[in-house]
């Protein structure tokens, strides 16, 4: 045998080995999809299964603006490209008329279609792939108890190498492996429960976790904030004091704001008051004070990007001169006097009930200004929830003020009333 053919042989068996290795990587922990065991359809399971359709926020992916509820065809923005989300009643050509429960499971815990296609993770099966077995029985029975709607699936619109399943089982033998939730032992059975529901339903780190350049998550599980993809707001950590850790607020006031979208420290914004309406609002009391119990006990994770001077309010904002005023911008200060003074108070106190306290507020002083920057171009509104149904919001000043006006005001918040946060710049405001 030639040197040649020796070395065409070592390639090939290297590339053969490769390829198993990869296979088995996309198939290891994958159930099998041919069981067609029968699933219980009876009311409490159905019931069951629309309260977990909720907490799981399926509806806001599934469901176009005007559409039938679950019938897909919304798209979703990603880095690489748009992919339209699938038809989820159970009309037989088009939805999951003819899914088996098993390969309904197979889609949540291993992200694999009916037909053996790998599903992108648009579809948040690294998360979902913790929700169990019983859970996904009740939401296939619930799914298959809607009114079918026949409406065949958009093909995804990705760029190329991204459109291709090849591309897409490499990126899962490299970033994803199925997970299973087990509870810590250590800890309490709301801890437990409140981790199944943050890091498998919620899919919280879908939005809280840093990504990589292609899109996987730095570390898993992990809430540590992180930029919105394809959107300007900012998804801040979880895990940290000066974001948005609620390790010091009374858990009373943790479960108040995932229900009604607001407390007197803080109000639901952007994607989290989509997230607030459609999904945590409707949950029960017990499991959102479990959410309360998991968020209250995670630690921060160490951040360059903290703004660690940024003094931390621990109890509602601090009241009028409580840290002095830091020297801050002439024009800055007469915009807030001008547009902002008369609701959020000439020391940034707020109006208890009514408009949020600047002082202290975390949303100023983050280190990253982006949700700041959108609700004061963009208008700051809370969810409508049926525990705060006419909630009180602020108009946009985009059209108000100028780009560098803006950049003057937001730059006055983060310098006034003691904070120590950079200020904004010209380019920050115009992103």
């Amino acid at each position: 045998m030639s040197r040649t053919t020796r070395i065409a042989a070592a390639a090939l068996m290297l590339l053969l080995a490769a390829l198993g290795a990869l296979a088995w990587l996309n198939l290891r922990d994958e159930p099998a999809a041919d069981d067609t065991a029968s699933v219980a359809s009876d009311a409490a399971t159905v019931q069951r299964g629309a309260y977990l359709a909720r907490a799981g926020n399926c509806a806001g992916c599934h469901t176009v603006r005007g559409g039938a509820p679950y019938a897909g065809g919304r798209g979703i923005e990603t880095p690489f490209g748009t992919v339209f989300a699938g038809n989820l009643t159970p009309d037989a050509d088009t939805g999951l008329g003819r899914w088996t429960a098993a390969q309904f499971w197979r889609a949540l815990h291993n992200g694999r279609s009916a037909d053996g296609r790998l599903l992108y993770p648009a579809f948040p099966y690294p998360h979902f792939s913790r929700i169990t077995r019983t859970d996904s029985d009740a939401l296939y029975a619930y799914l298959r108890s809607l009114p079918p709607v026949r409406q065949p699936s958009r093909p995804h619109a990705l760029r190329f190498p991204y459109d291709s399943q090849f591309a897409l089982a490499v990126w899962r033998a490299l970033f994803f492996a199925p997970a299973r939730h087990h509870d810590d032992p250590r800890r309490t059975a709301d801890w437990n429960r409140g981790s199944y529901l943050v890091h498998g339903l919620g899919h919280c780190g879908a939005c809280h976790a840093p990504r990589n350049l292609l899109g996987a998550q730095r570390r898993d599980p992990a809430l540590d904030g992180a930029p919105v993809p394809m959107q300007d707001w900012y998804a801040p950590a979880l895990n940290a004091a000066e974001e948005a850790g609620v390790a010091h607020w009374p858990l009373d006031e943790v479960v108040q704001w995932l229900k009604t979208g607001r407390t007197a420290r803080a109000t639901a914004l952007g994607p989290m008051a989509d997230v607030v309406v459609r999904s945590t609002q409707h949950l029960s009391d017990a499991d959102l004070r479990a959410i309360g119990v998991y968020l209250q006990s995670q630690v921060p994770a160490p951040s360059p990007a903290s703004i660690t001077s940024v003094p931390v309010v621990q109890g509602r904002a601090s009241p009028p001169g409580a840290h002095g005023t830091a020297p801050t911008g002439d024009a800055g200060r007469r915009l807030y006097e001008r547009h902002c003074a008369d609701c959020h108070g000439p020391q940034g106190e707020g109006v208890p009930g009514a408009y949020l306290p600047l002082a202290g507020n975390r949303t100023v002083t983050m280190a990253n200004p982006a949700n700041l920057v959108l609700a004061v171009v963009n208008g700051g509104f809370a969810p409508a929830t049926t525990g705060n149904p006419r909630p009180f919001g602020m108009p946009p000043f985009g059209h108000v003020l100028t780009p560098a006006e803006l950049a003057d005001l937001l730059s006055y918040l983060r310098r006034a009333w003691g904070h120590q946060a950079p200020p904004v710049s010209l380019q920050q405001v115009l992103q």
